[in-house]
Parts: structure tokens; sequence; C-alpha cells
């Protein structure tokens, strides 16, 4: 009796894999949300949160969705990072991308634009952090220069600990960005402070959402941050969602529009879920793969 019960709880557990496999990982959605952030008078701005990729030549339906997006007719791209999984996959990304280099956007970098992936037991997520300190040396090396050539030779601004500044139908944005705080690579204290006296609406940028940069963020009160890393829990239970979110971020803000607060403050964060996955765990559960189209509008009184 035992021995039939553990049977079928493998089969289950097989057909899960699978499922997550071949058909979740590559069931790619549009998320879309509205957040009032912008002054008032000022015009919508449709902004378009990309994250999360883990591109590899191979991955053939998760190139088309890419390269499908400048159909969205975004008026501003954000990408959080973890573009890559290997170096043969940066001149297939570039040409996906296609148009929407041609559209303002900003970036940060996460641990999967710097070095590969590397083969772990994905329980090792649900027991410990797998934050690492600096660049690991016993990963292979990704083309990180050349990925942020290809991106900014469109007029991408690179925020990875820097700020940068676009006009989007009159409305002035000031950005700020920090390199991977997963990675320990962050250093808020170069972008930190209040935003220039000429923004009209500041916002954060980030790859791994955990709380000492996003209360950093608050703090200086930027209104909406943007994060990617979590995949979302990428493992979930239906209708209890997230497990982890491979940082201090609580599940339950592991994906979409929620807010960050502090004694202080709070803040707008969007953590999107991501489109892909690492080559080592290529699976997703009750966690589609996904992009999001945020519309941003006069807040209250606007």
């Amino acid at each position: 009796m035992i021995g039939r019960v553990a049977g079928r709880l493998a089969l289950a557990g097989a057909a899960c894999v699978a499922y997550g496999t071949f058909i979740e990982a590559n069931a790619f959605q549009v998320r879309r949300v509205r957040v009032p952030v912008l002054p008032a008078g000022a015009r919508r701005i449709r902004v378009l949160h990309i994250s999360d990729i883990h591109l590899t030549t191979g991955k053939h339906a998760r190139r088309r969705f890419v390269a499908a997006l400048a159909g969205l007719e975004p008026d501003l791209v954000v990408n959080t990072g973890d573009n890559l999984s290997e170096p043969a996959a940066l001149r297939p990304l570039l040409d996906d991308f296609g148009r929407l280099l041609d559209v303002p956007g900003v970036f940060v970098f996460g641990s999967n634009d710097y070095t590969e992936a590397k083969g772990t037991n994905p329980l090792a997520y649900l027991a410990r952090s797998t934050s690492r300190e600096g660049t690991a040396t016993d990963r292979a090396e990704l083309p990180t220069e050349q990925l942020r050539a290809g991106l900014s030779a469109g007029g991408w601004k690179d925020l990875t600990g820097h700020r940068a500044t676009l006009d989007i139908f009159g409305t002035r944005i000031e950005f700020r960005g920090t390199d991977d705080a997963h990675l320990r690579r962050d250093d808020y204290s170069l972008v930190a402070g209040p935003a220039a006296a000429d923004a009209d609406l500041s916002i954060g940028v980030t790859h791994a959402p955990y709380k000492r940069v996003l209360d950093a963020m608050t703090a200086d009160g930027v209104p909406l941050v943007f994060a990617g890393h979590t995949h979302g829990g990428q493992v979930c239970v239906p209708g209890w969602g997230a497990l982890t979110t491979n940082c201090d971020l609580p599940p339950a803000q592991a994906k979409g529009l929620s807010h960050h607060r502090t004694p202080t403050g709070s803040s707008w964060l969007h953590v999107s879920a991501g489109l892909g996955s690492s080559p080592f765990a290529p699976y997703r559960f009750a966690c589609p793969p996904e992009v999001t189209l945020l519309t941003l509008t006069p807040g209250p009184n606007g």
C-alpha cells in the first residue's frame, strides 16, 4: 500500500515537472497594471518592464515572444537584468529586442549579466539564501561589456550605479539604479539623495529587491521602484502563491505591484516574474513567465 502511494506521488511529481518545463515555461503573458504617480496634467506613459530573460540560443519560443514585444508600442522600457544564460545568446538577444532599442529605455544588471548560472539543488532556494559576494570565479563569464554597449547603442540608459534623466511627453523622469544586490555589488551611496529639483517623477531600478535597497530609495522619496530577480517564486502553490523570493522580500510581494512601506514613507514596488529561469531549473508552476505593461497616470490629485 505504501509503495503504491509513493509510486502515485512520484508519477504526479513527474507530471508536474513535465508540465512546468514544456507547457507553463512557454506560456508567456503580458500583465497590465496602472500606477498613479504622474503629476497633474501629465500625459499617460506606457512602460514595458522586462526582466530575467535568461536567454539561450535554443529557447525559440522565448525568442519569438521577445521579438514581438515592440508591437506593444511602449513609451519607455525598463530592463531589470539577468538577460543571458550563455555568451552565444548575446547577438540573438539584441536582434530580438529589435525596434525596442529605439524606444527610450533604462537598464541595470543582475548576476546572469556577469556570469553563467551554475547547477545547484533547486531546494537550496527554499533552505537558504543563494546570495554571493561579487562575481564568483568558478562561473564562466558572460559578455557583459558587449551587452552594455548593445543596450546603450540605441539610447537606453545604464543605471548600474548611475542616475539618468529622460523626457517622455514633456514629463521629466529622473532614474536611479543599483548594481545587483544579490551579488552584494550594490552601493546605494552612488545614487543617494533627493531627486533633482526639475524632476517631475523619480524612479528607482534594481535587479534584486533586497530591503536595504528598497528602504534607501523609499527614504529618499522615490515613489516607484522596479525590480526582477524573484521569478515570481517560479514554483508556486495554487491558491497560496510563492514560497520564496530568493532575497529578503516577503513572498507575498514576489511579483506584481505592491507597496513597500517603511516607518517614514511608502513607495510603489513593481516586481516582474520574468520571462525565463536558470537552464538548470527550466520549469515554472502556477507562475507563468511574463512581462508587464504599466500605464503611469496622474496621481489621486492629478
